[in-house]
């Protein structure tokens, strides 16, 4: 599913772009920009709160999908919000990742690289299961290899829009019957 990822190749790409974050507020500082430069760490803070949310999904391969994705996918950027409920029941991890896998694959496929392409996905834990709201933005190329993905019906998707510029699915996963992931 995807590149293995070590433990070194992580830290540097990590390194790489805390480096890049911490240019950006000397930067504003040295510009006397203080404003932004306060802005920028509030971004990077509360980046941070939905990285830990993330973390504490209980749902690991997803989580290091998201956390990775920026790495891997060059057509878009991602960027998520973790609505935490600490009572959320379990979902099938495997199953949310392999979708949301190859959706990202399709996507790269499908979008005008080098473009300003966004990707927002906001997971909202529920007691019955997990609400995934994916809202892209940007140049879509191919529609029909999008509409060949979504038409799979095997998961409770629903398009709630899909233009030439403009893409927002819903997917739910509901909880596990047993513990079992």
């Amino acid at each position: 599913m995807g590149k293995e990822w070590d433990i070194v190749e992580v830290l540097r790409h990590s390194r790489h772009d805390w480096l890049n974050k911490l240019q950006l507020i000397k930067g504003n500082l040295d510009l006397n920009r203080i404003d932004r430069a306060k802005q920028v760490i509030d971004e990077i803070v509360i980046e941070t709160q939905h990285e830990t949310k993330l973390s504490n999904l209980h749902m690991p391969l997803f989580a290091a999908l998201l956390l990775k994705s920026n790495w891997e996918n060059p057509s878009f950027k991602l960027e998520y919000e973790v609505m935490f409920d600490p009572d959320a029941s379990k979902i099938n991890d495997l199953a949310v990742t392999k979708w949301t896998h190859t959706f990202f694959g399709s996507l790269n496929q499908a979008i005008e690289p080098f473009q300003e392409n966004n990707l927002s996905i906001t997971i909202e834990p529920q007691s019955d299961g997990v609400r995934f709201f994916f809202d892209f933005s940007g140049i879509i190329t191919n529609r029909e290899l999008i509409e060949s993905f979504l038409s799979d019906k095997s998961f409770d998707l629903s398009i709630k829009e899909f233009t030439e510029t403009e893409l927002s699915l819903e997917l739910f996963m509901p909880m596990l019957k047993n513990n079992s992931v």
